[in-house]
């Protein structure tokens, strides 16, 4: 029978064989953390290795996702749909263990990690969404929502900033079955980290308000079980578990090294490694008793029998609410969804305001919320400038359930902590701030558009048109930079009835992220046909024609208006112009041929228009075209004089078109 020993070893050998082979990755922390792993994965974490989407599964994230061939061991050795075959095939072209772990990509990989800290936060997400869904659906004798959210963490991960973001807040949450285990060896890429990193970590997450176990022995499975077991046992703090490890262990020579960090051992360092732990087989050969120590299977599907008879139980007392609960962990939206949307529009398009974008935005959410229970919302700080309140909302706290987070001062730890509830499932999140402060979440953005995640990022004050705040607060590049980032969809409707159905796409779309951009400055409403609100959904639509047009003016948002009075004006002139509405360049580009030639007909010159950054819009405009853009950083002053200097008048759109013409 395999020791427990044998068990860790098995991760160590895996981890730098595998590494050998690619001669690429990161295999000290694996083999510094194996014994805590085994100790976790094999007495403590509730999953199946059968059905790694099982609701009540316990959530396990590796936030220093360097480490990424210590969660392909566990998942190969404990019974996952991940062969041998690819193990060996570590960071290769389309294999399923690639160089950092990636959503998707392999059964039981809970989220996409490598840029450190992000885990982290979306661990505390995923922690956030249980915490939510148990005081929504449990009942008395009843708890169907009951799981813990384990997460491994490293030195790198607790430099980065979004570490404090997330744990101040998951702190402030009382987040009891949360579990951070902090992988404490000393090593970076660059060496000691003593250097850079004397943070009392301890006494930084108990000022936080975490349940905080110190100086435990990372390499001893006792004083770890003894830990993780007191960590459960914490029901209204989170808790930091802060295990002292050595880098690369095993390895006689590079061992508490930073060359054991991010590079192959080498051929000769492995023979050694094999030779100093015991190791006596070949690379990528597992004998059958330590398969057998290590297999969660049968353990598996006993646990989430008791589950299915659990949720059985439940259901024949509370029918509706467990109907309710397998359609949000299904992410299908209500039956009378589409229904209850197309009212939306039509009641939007009857009422014919004219508002700020913000405003409409958030009239959609009072009419959407109460039918999408589900929906979480948020803002970093900015409650009443984003305007994500609506009369349901109820704050997340402490205490319990909610549908509201504050999240502070706090962008990018919002964004992660998003991507987290996301991937838990069952909640839709959406989360604002101002869209210059984009920039602050950047990296989680592109995390979530990789992952192909539905996510909601609101972002308000989205142009020059913010005013006196000036050009720290005003967004130039935003918009497009939000753009280039694939699969992304980015929103910037131009009145009330886009801004609904700019909200109804996002919740409709289950393969990526969206970025609504809204603005503070009133817009006025646009008249449409029915048939013209259809084509919204299309990414581009023809607003206004004409017989035979000379010009397409292509505009989003503010500057619809201004598109609209210039094509008034040069009509006066005898200029025949039709107006195109494209709020979602993505989507557009999505659709087929003949589609994009009918809304831009070829041979007709064309300009855009949109008070931001000008290059997105040269491949629909051609070099032929005219873009009426800002290239430059804004300035203080009225939305009103501003939007004159940088010349989004009337006249200048007249100019812009007189001028390819």
């Amino acid at each position: 029978m395999a020791t427990r020993k044998d068990l860790a070893n098995a991760i160590r050998a895996l981890a730098m064989d595998a590494v050998q082979k690619a001669n690429s990755g990161h295999p000290g922390m694996p083999m510094g953390m194996a014994e805590i792993a085994e100790v976790l994965w094999n007495h403590h974490l509730r999953h199946n290795p059968a059905n790694p989407q099982w609701p009540d599964r316990d959530r396990f994230v590796l936030s220093n996702g360097h480490g990424s061939m210590l969660l392909y061991a566990l998942l190969h050795l404990s019974g996952y749909a991940l062969p041998m075959e690819e193990i060996r095939r570590f960071r290769q072209l389309h294999s399923m263990t690639p160089g950092h772990p990636e959503y998707g990509m392999a059964p039981g990989v809970e989220t996409t990690t490598g840029p450190l800290g992000q885990g982290l936060g979306n661990a505390i997400g995923m922690a956030i969404a249980e915490k939510l869904l148990a005081a929504e659906f449990n009942r008395p004798g009843h708890d169907i929502v009951d799981h813990r959210t384990y997460v491994f963490v490293g030195d790198g991960c607790l430099m980065e900033g979004i570490s404090h973001e997330a744990c101040s807040l998951a702190g402030t949450l009382g987040l009891g079955k949360l579990t951070a285990i902090y992988d404490d060896n000393g090593i970076s890429i660059d060496g000691h980290v003593s250097g850079w990193f004397r943070d009392d970590t301890p006494k930084r997450f108990e000022a936080y308000g975490w349940h905080v176990l110190r100086h435990v022995d990372g390499h001893d499975v006792a004083t770890i079980e003894a830990a993780i077991a007191q960590a459960g046992r914490v029901a209204d703090k989170p808790s930091l578990i802060c295990c002292k490890t050595m880098i690369g262990k095993g390895s006689p020579n590079k061992a508490g090294s930073h060359e054991a960090h991010g590079a192959a051992l080498g051929d000769k360092e492995v023979a050694a490694t094999r030779e100093n732990i015991g190791w006596k087989y070949p690379p990528f050969e597992i004998p059958q008793d330590i398969y057998a120590g290590w297999d969660a299977r049968a353990k598996g599907a006993q646990l989430e029998a008791g589950w299915n008879r659990k949720f059985t139980a439940y259901a024949r007392t509370f029918p509706k609410e467990a109907g309710e609960f397998t359609r949000r962990v299904s992410g299908e939206l209500p039956d009378q969804w589409r229904m209850h949307a197309q009212e939306l529009l039509a009641k939007v398009n009857a009422k014919a305001e004219s508002i700020a974008s913000r405003k409409a935005s958030q009239n959609a959410i009072e009419n959407l919320a109460p039918v999408l229970p589900e929906l979480v919302g948020g803002s970093a700080d900015l409650a009443g400038s984003n305007l994500t309140l609506w009369s349901g909302s109820k704050a997340v706290s402490k205490d319990g359930g909610g549908n509201y987070i504050y999240y502070g001062v706090r962008e990018f730890g919002m964004s992660a902590i998003m991507n987290g509830m996301a991937l838990h499932g069952g909640l839709i999140a959406y989360g604002g701030t101002f869209l210059t402060f984009s920039d602050y979440s950047r990296n989680a953005l592109r995390m979530a558009a990789l992952m192909k995640i539905r996510n909601l990022f609101v972002f308000t004050h989205d142009s020059i048109g913010l005013g006196e705040d000036g050009p720290t607060h005003q967004s130039i590049e935003h918009a497009a930079g939000l753009r280039l980032i694939p699969n992304m969809d980015v929103w910037r409707p131009c009145d009330s009835v886009e801004s609904a159905a700019a909200w109804i796409a996002a919740i409709e779309r289950r393969d990526g992220p969206s970025s609504l951009l809204f603005s503070r400055q009133n817009l006025p409403f646009q008249a449409r046909s029915a048939e013209q609100i259809a084509l919204i959904e299309r990414g581009a639509y023809v607003l206004a024609d004409a017989d035979r047009p000379r010009v397409v003016l292509i505009a989003t948002g503010s500057e619809m208006g201004l598109a609209m009075g210039a094509k008034k004006e040069l009509e006066g002139q005898g200029v025949a112009v039709r107006v195109v509405s494209m709020p979602c360049t993505s989507v557009f580009d999505r659709q087929d041929a003949a589609y994009k030639n009918a809304v831009l007909p070829k041979g007709v010159k064309r300009v855009a228009v949109e008070a931001g950054g000008t290059d997105c819009w040269r491949k629909y405009v051609g070099l032929e075209g005219a873009v009426v853009g800002v290239d430059r950083f804004g300035e203080s002053a009225p939305a009103g004089d501003l939007f004159k200097f940088f010349g989004f008048t009337v006249e200048g759109v007249v100019n812009a078109v007189k001028g390819v013409l």
